[in-house]
């Protein structure tokens, strides 16, 4: 029996940066599994768009789809956006069975990947004691995605950083500079700003602005196409075959 198709949903952008991210991403996903079919669909701004890749699946005799929301919350996109996107192609494409894999967050490997980042942009371990974090997504008013970055914060405070404080971008305060400049007015030394975003765009450009204007010391950059997040991919894929499986045999 084959695999099903992994489709990976991305939101989208006007930013061309944002697409030529994910497209990078889904590759290493194909170089991590070969022979596993990685296909691409957008929400918005985008082509291919989530209905056309689907379309294009079932006439080409596909049979299953893991459609993977490229989220790192569960908010409006997860819980609303995707599932009716989803629920209309059932509807058109009833030979096709389509199910919806589990967003990307909260992860170890998550939490990897934005260490990563800090360590290219210039932070040793030895840096941490001395060094403030801020931990900038891009803001949601979805309670549950919320927490889920608190949650985050609180534990990499308890890996070796003197203080780590959430900061958004949109939707929510404080702001990337107002959590940079509390930081300092505490007394930090050093204050470090990872985007917890996966692609460039308008609101990681605006977390960038922030910590610029602010004179936060250190600025990673986006989560983008790294070994950690193509892994999680994999296993959000699998842990979705793995409950189809479960609730076949039930």
């Amino acid at each position: 029996m084959s695999r099903p198709t992994l489709l990976v949903i991305a939101h989208g952008s006007r930013d061309p940066r944002h697409a030529a991210t994910v497209h990078a991403l889904t590759q290493r996903v194909r170089a991590e599994r070969p022979g596993l079919r990685v296909e691409t669909g957008f929400l918005e701004f985008n082509a291919p768009s989530v209905p056309r890749v689907l379309e294009r699946l079932a006439a080409e005799g596909a049979d299953e789809v893991v459609a993977l929301p490229l989220l790192l919350t569960r908010a409006f996109h997860a819980k609303t956006d995707i599932p009716s996107v989803l629920r209309e192609a059932r509807a058109r494409l009833p030979r096709l069975h389509i199910r919806q894999a589990d967003v990307l967050g909260p992860s170890p490997l998550l939490n990897a990947t934005l260490g990563r980042r800090l360590r290219e942009a210039g932070i040793r371990p030895g840096d941490l004691p001395r060094t403030g974090l801020v931990l900038a997504s891009a803001g949601s008013t979805d309670p549950e995605a919320i927490a889920v970055i608190a949650e985050i914060a609180r534990e990499l405070r308890h890996t070796g950083w003197c203080a780590v404080r959430p900061a958004f971008a949109s939707a929510l305060l404080p702001r990337t500079e107002d959590a940079v400049r509390a930081l300092r007015a505490e007394g930090v030394a050093r204050v470090a700003v990872a985007p917890y975003v996966i692609a460039p765009g308008r609101l990681p450009d605006r977390i960038a602005a922030g910590s610029e204007a602010a004179g936060a010391d250190v600025l990673a950059d986006v989560l983008g196409p790294a070994p950690e997040l193509a892994r999680l991919l994999l296993d959000r894929y699998d842990e979705a075959r793995v409950r189809e499986r479960a609730s076949l045999s039930a």
